[in-house]
């Protein structure tokens, strides 16, 4: 199931970033008096009740401001409400009922999005100041929901009132024996170009003018290969100068669209490299554990000679030094080069994520690797390591039994994951080792 994702949305300095850290459990978003503090989308996920939801603060709106940071935040906001499944619009009692409230509930009406109302700054909820029923002038149908983002006060009747809101699932059927494939990667890679060349069918609006898919879409599939889900997910940007900011949704995007994913499709863009927003964006699916295949698009509008395709190869590991594991392929969503060969990709690193070793290949596998490289040593204590079994799958999960995790170092772990991947493969897979010691 997917985490829907919820934008706190309200005028500055009404207590957004503050009530995000509430609920957070951790001071993540910079809190100051001064408004405008807040300038870009941050997000963080928030357990309740047993679901998971992403949370993202952002800059808070200014209607009418002339101001050029202004202008950017308030664009930024309206992003964050077309991405969102739910907005908690925030006021603040003490200031009452102002203009730019009436304004903002207007936007947020016209977006047609389920929206809870908080009213911070009321320390005791028992005993409602005047100014809280002003905000039923707003319109909205639920009762607006009493809160404290400074002490945690009415917290959790928002949450509840979020989880109300929330879809209750990602539409995908529990049954469904598809392989769920993410296309993930930053606006006008080609991701929705290489689902459409897929589907056969111009069924996602492709242009040259970043953030054109607005939602993320399913594709059912089934061919000689197999039946698939892929997941197109577009980042969003306006067209407008501050793009740079804006395509930071993209990683919010992403990192819903890879819950739900089996296979994620990691789009680099041949004509510009691997960036920095690229990184980003693969290292969601590899701190996911999910299987991954890093996908070159565009590959038709480079020149090449025989030396072109390892000097990408090596760039794109260089940038990607923990993703080494996962097969780069280099492709055309114009032509359709190498797309029969994606699939037979998708294939092999998804049966690799849910491979199982039993626990005696493992231990034969553990014996013989601490028979080449003796383990590490300290103070004249030695690491003994017991016996390894895998826990789980997606991700490929290790349990290593040993006497002391503290002589277990890093390096050492390396070399136990390397050994696993020249013996059993996990081409695609991210390999999580837990430690721990004999009596845990």
């Amino acid at each position: 199931m997917s985490k829907p994702i919820v934008a706190i949305i309200g005028r500055p300095n009404v207590g957004k970033s503050t009530l995000f850290n509430k609920l957070a459990g951790q001071r993540i978003a910079i809190v100051d008096d001064t408004p405008g503090v807040t300038r870009d989308r941050i997000y963080t996920e928030v357990e309740w009740n047993g679901r998971t939801i992403l949370i993202t603060d952002t800059g808070g709106i200014e209607p009418k401001a002339d101001n050029e940071i202004l202008k950017h935040m308030r664009a930024q906001a309206e992003t964050a409400i077309e991405m969102a499944d739910v907005i908690v619009f925030m006021v603040d009692s003490r200031a009452g009922l102002t203009a730019d409230d009436t304004q903002i509930a207007r936007m947020l009406q016209k977006a047609k999005k389920p929206v809870v109302v908080a009213v911070n700054k009321i320390d005791n909820v028992g005993d409602l100041p005047f100014s809280y029923y002003e905000f039923y002038e707003l319109g909205f149908p639920d009762d607006p929901i009493a809160l404290s983002s400074l002490s945690g006060t009415g917290t959790g009747d928002l949450l509840d009132a979020i989880l109300e809101k929330c879809p209750d699932d990602d539409g995908v059927r529990e049954e469904d024996d598809s392989i769920k494939v993410a296309v993930i990667g930053k606006p006008n890679a080609g991701k929705s170009s290489i689902v459409n060349k897929i589907i056969g069918q111009k069924r996602m609006i492709v242009s040259d003018i970043p953030g054109t898919t607005r939602d993320a879409v399913d594709a059912e599939v089934e061919n000689e290969y197999g039946k698939y889900t892929f997941i197109d997910t577009a980042g969003i940007r306006k067209q407008s100068k501050i793009s740079d900011n804006i395509e930071r949704y993209s990683v919010l995007r992403a990192k819903a669209a890879v819950d739900r994913a089996d296979v994620c499709l990691i789009m680099i863009d041949a004509s510009e490299g691997i960036t920095e927003q690229d990184e980003k964006i693969a290292g969601i699916a590899h701190e996911a554990g999910k299987a991954s295949i890093i996908v070159v698009n565009k590959w038709d509008k480079i020149e090449k000679d025989n030396k072109t395709v390892k000097e990408f190869t090596d760039d794109i590991y260089t940038a990607l030094s923990y993703m080494t594991y996962a097969p780069v392929i280099f492709v055309s969503a114009l032509t359709g080069q190498r797309i029969g060969k994606l699939f037979e990709h998708i294939n092999y690193v998804y049966d690799q994520a849910t491979f199982r070793a039993t626990t005696g290949m493992l231990n034969d596998l553990l014996s013989d690797a601490t028979t080449r490289v003796q383990p590490p040593s300290d103070k004249g204590r030695r690491l003994k390591i017991y016996y390894m079994t895998q826990s789980g799958i997606q991700p490929t999960t290790f349990v290593i039994f040993c006497n002391s995790a503290k002589l277990f170092h890093f390096s050492y772990q390396r070399y136990i994951e390397n050994r696993l991947r020249e013996t059993f493969g996990f081409r695609g897979v991210p390999i999580k080792l837990v430690i721990r010691e004999r009596g845990e």
